[in-house]
């Protein structure tokens, strides 16, 4: 069954919008992470580290140990006094209040709501009268304001207006919303209502602006972004990026238009936030240019820049892409923040397609370059998320440029958005996370839940309890790495083709069920107490990679479930660079409660060496600096 293409062109995105704020209804929309609530053992206590650690984390290090905060109380002095820091530094803010609205959301706190408006209070006393907000041009010179697109003026404001929705939609509190709006205003009266060309050098404002206008209906903040998109490819850019030699229009994505883009390029979190800006407005205007725009460069992404791990970016030089398939292990980059962007950008592909495989590369992504950037603790992040080390790379407790820390907390805050979606008629289940919700569709609420113990176990009940009995299909991911096809394309594939079957059962008896874009659909009456059980395969395999790919020739990673795994130092291995696994290596799998928070090890026999234990890529460096290895050598 094909999506019509009304329904490709026709879905509206309004992610993170819990329903107090009003925009264009949905065809397909995900379920608001307001409305999930997340009950398994394996992201439920991650959910709570963040909440308890990770962002009294990043509030004392914005506030005390670094100046963000004070920026904002010196504007407010109005004494003349100077500016501390990096001209981004108020962007750390803004991303650590969205962090803690959707904290508050799934861990009410008094103190916490009051620390976040204390905050705002200051946030709101450095705005000028016309609108406009930002410390370092404020605190610096006025004049300089709006004149070096790298700047990151839009940057800044765009993740402004992702706190301001989400934290009234988790208080009802409209203090900085009115703050983000009149920012928003003040940034179209100077350049779009104008037609002054401005080009933004590090994209963000796209997405977010699109956001606005779902959350207030204003059709000229959607425009508004449409603008910005349309700037780019046409000589507009000026400053820093454009100047340097080693930067350029690519670094940017400012050298085509974008609707005539084919080719993933230059600065990976810059290309992220774009795309994902670009899927938005192609959603919300029914523009087919952005979406076969899109799906070109998703193409050009997942078949030849991405990493097993779901990481993108593979060189520190410009933090983003260079040539195809030049994904080294030791020196790979792959910023936590550019997989947080391709989580956000392929959940965008699926809502716009309804196709399974931008989830596959979003779980990817997810379960492993995404959640590598946090400890078990809570406390220290990774910057760069390499596939191997020799005892000198370790987690850091905070960064000079300090993006990441606040872009994962938010992420894993707002997990649920991301399990579900629907349409009036409809219900996806895109991951499997023990969880439960209520689904409204045309004809009545539904209740869904899931009982699982994934990724360490395959099998997934989900149970569906509609008001009253009512037929609907119900669409369930069924993942690539269970059909042997562990990644779109062909750069990845695992070593032995496996027979192990996924089996779908309706209250125990097998049910009929057509596949339709890598989703199970399965039309039924559906009555209170019905349980559908996917089991999926659980078994390791072995990946090899496309001889194009360098640091992967003769060798594997191993992956079981959407996990994939590495071999640390401190698994009894001295050295991982001298392991070489046997062509015919078995691997076993059994959980260990009492290592690294609770995994499943995967354990094989290297001759003359003993056992060979390997853990999720996640779960490295969590017990002091070591070697580390995803991709290992095979023997004859």
């Amino acid at each position: 069954m094909q999506l019509s293409s009304k329904l490709l062109y026709s879905i509206a995105i309004a992610v993170l919008v819990s329903g107090k704020l009003t925009g264009q209804s949905l065809k397909m929309q995900p379920v608001s992470f307001a409305k999930v609530n997340i009950t398994d053992n394996f992201w439920a206590p991650r959910i709570k580290t963040v909440s308890r650690v990770t962002i009294p984390v990043c509030i004392e290090q914005t506030e005390i140990k670094t100046p963000r905060i004070r920026n904002f109380e010196k504007v407010a002095h109005k004494q003349g006094e100077k500016h501390e820091g990096i001209y981004y530094d108020d962007s750390d803010v803004y991303k650590a209040l969205e962090a803690i609205a959707y904290s508050l959301k799934n861990h009410p706190d008094p103190k916490l709501e009051a620390k976040a408006d204390d905050w705002i209070d200051k946030i709101a006393a450095a705005q000028q009268p016309d609108g406009y907000l930002n410390t370092y041009y404020t605190l610096r010179n006025m004049d300089g304001r709006w004149t070096d697109m790298e700047k990151h003026e839009d940057y800044n404001a765009g993740h402004l207006i992702e706190a301001a929705i989400a934290y009234y939609n988790t208080t009802g509190k409209r203090k900085l919303l009115d703050v983000a709006t009149r920012v928003a205003d003040n940034i179209d009266s100077t350049f779009r209502q104008q037609n002054r060309h401005w080009v933004s050098g590090h994209e963000e404002i796209e997405l977010a602006l699109v956001k606005l206008y779902h959350a207030t209906g204003k059709v000229k903040y959607l425009d508004l972004a449409d603008w910005y998109l349309q700037q780019r490819g046409h000589g507009y850019g000026k400053g820093m990026i454009w100047d340097r030699k080693d930067m350029g229009v690519k670094y940017a994505q400012d050298d085509v238009p974008v609707k005539d883009q084919k080719q993933i390029e230059g600065h990976a979190v810059r290309a992220m936030y774009l795309y994902t800006g670009a899927a938005d407005v192609g959603a919300a205007k029914s523009d087919p240019g952005y979406m076969n725009a899109m799906q070109n460069v998703w193409q050009d992404v997942v078949y030849r820049n991405m990493y097993i791990t779901g990481g993108i970016g593979s060189s520190g030089n410009n933090e983003g892409f260079t040539i195809d398939y030049d994904l080294p292990n030791a020196d790979a980059y792959c910023e936590t923040c550019a997989s947080v962007g391709m989580i956000l950008w392929n959940e965008r592909m699926n809502l716009l397609t309804g196709n399974a495989k931008y989830i596959d590369v979003l779980e990817r992504s997810l379960y492993n370059g995404a959640l590598d950037g946090l400890s078990l603790s809570g406390d220290h992040f990774f910057y760069e998320n390499v596939l191997q080390a020799n005892g000198n790379h370790s987690r850091k407790e905070w960064f000079g440029t300090a993006c990441c820390p606040s872009n994962i907390a938010r992420l894993v805050e707002s997990l649920g958005n991301y399990i579900y979606a629907a349409n009036d008629n409809a219900v996806w289940v895109n991951l499997f996370v023990g969880s439960n919700t209520t689904v409204p569709l045309k004809n009545g609420n539904v209740q869904i839940s899931q009982q699982t113990e994934y990724p360490w176990k395959g099998l997934v009940n989900i149970s569906i309890s509609p008001d009253k009995n009512k037929k609907f299909p119900l669409y369930v991911r069924i993942p690539g790495w269970a059909t042997n096809k562990p990644v779109p394309g062909e750069t990845y594939k695992y070593a032995k083709v496996t027979n192990k079957p996924v089996t779908l059962k309706l209250n125990g008896r097998p049910i009929k069920f057509t596949m339709s874009n890598g989703y199970a659909v399965i039309n039924n009456t559906w009555k209170k107490g019905d349980v559908v059980s996917l089991d999926l395969p659980m078994q390791v395999n072995q990946i090899t990679a496309i001889d194009s790919i360098k640091d992967a020739r003769n060798k594997v990673a191993l992956q079981r479930g959407p996990l994939v795994y590495c071999v640390e130092r401190s698994d009894k291995i001295n050295n991982p660079a001298d392991i070489t696994i046997p062509k015919n290596a078995v691997f076993t799998s059994a959980y260990n409660k009492d290592l690294l928070g609770g995994i499943v090890e995967l354990k094989t026999n290297l001759p003359g060496k003993g056992t060979l234990t390997a853990i999720p890529y996640y779960s490295w460096d969590n017990r002091g600096k070591s070697d580390m290895m995803v991709w290992l050598p095979v023997g004859e």
